[in-house]
């Protein structure tokens, strides 16, 4: 962000469906503080047609070159490009215009702009040359450790460190971010006076 050097920058966090790479981003979009930022989704582009999808994404960039700080999330890219193993089958159409776009500089001075990408398939990906159109990637596992655990307990679902602690070392499969803090709002409002009850969240 302080950087004049780096005007674009593209991270691509990879992992397995629900290990949080969602939740991760939406945390940064939170705390970046930036002006401009925008999600594309294939969610949002149900019953598109090949170009008005690219119309689409590329309005979106369009618009971010305007903020002096921009950041764009790229949710399921695998999904926006209509992407099949079997064949494999996916749209060129879609890829070119995300390739294009991934590597297009701010046109202004003083413009920076942070991409923000997810796949659960990187390996399906590297083959489109998708993968390595990101500056970073950046993996985002399912958390094993206790210790992992209680970190995210504590400070994301707000919990006490006693609670966190005793949650974390009953939990004995690896769990991602995104099932934790979705089980432990759950349990949250299953509890008196909004407070976590160990015994709710483990059933």
């Amino acid at each position: 962000r302080a950087s004049d050097k780096t005007p674009l920058m593209s991270v691509l966090l990879q992992g397995p469906p629900a290990a949080g790479k969602t939740a991760v981003t939406a945390k940064v979009a939170v705390d970046s503080g930036y002006p401009f930022v925008r999600m594309i989704s294939a969610d949002e582009m149900i019953g598109y047609s090949e170009m008005s999808k690219c119309q689409t994404i590329h309005k979106v960039f369009l618009d971010s070159y305007k903020s002096p700080l921009s950041l764009i999330f790229i949710d399921d890219i695998e999904r926006i490009i209509d992407y099949v193993p079997i064949g494999p089958r996916f749209s060129n159409t879609v890829l070119q215009t995300l390739l294009v776009l991934l590597k297009k500089i701010p046109p202004d001075n003083g413009r920076k702009l942070l991409i923000i990408g997810t796949t659960s398939c990187p390996h399906l990906l590297e083959d489109l040359g998708l993968v390595q159109a990101f500056s970073v990637q950046q993996s985002v596992p399912l958390l094993d450790e206790p210790a992992q655990i209680e970190e995210v307990l504590r400070h994301a679902a707000q919990m006490s460190e006693y609670d966190a602690e005793s949650i974390s070392k009953a939990i004995t499969k690896p769990i991602g971010i995104k099932t934790l803090l979705m089980v432990a709002e759950m349990a949250k409002q299953g509890s008196p006076k909004g407070q976590v009850d160990i015994n709710i969240f483990l059933e």
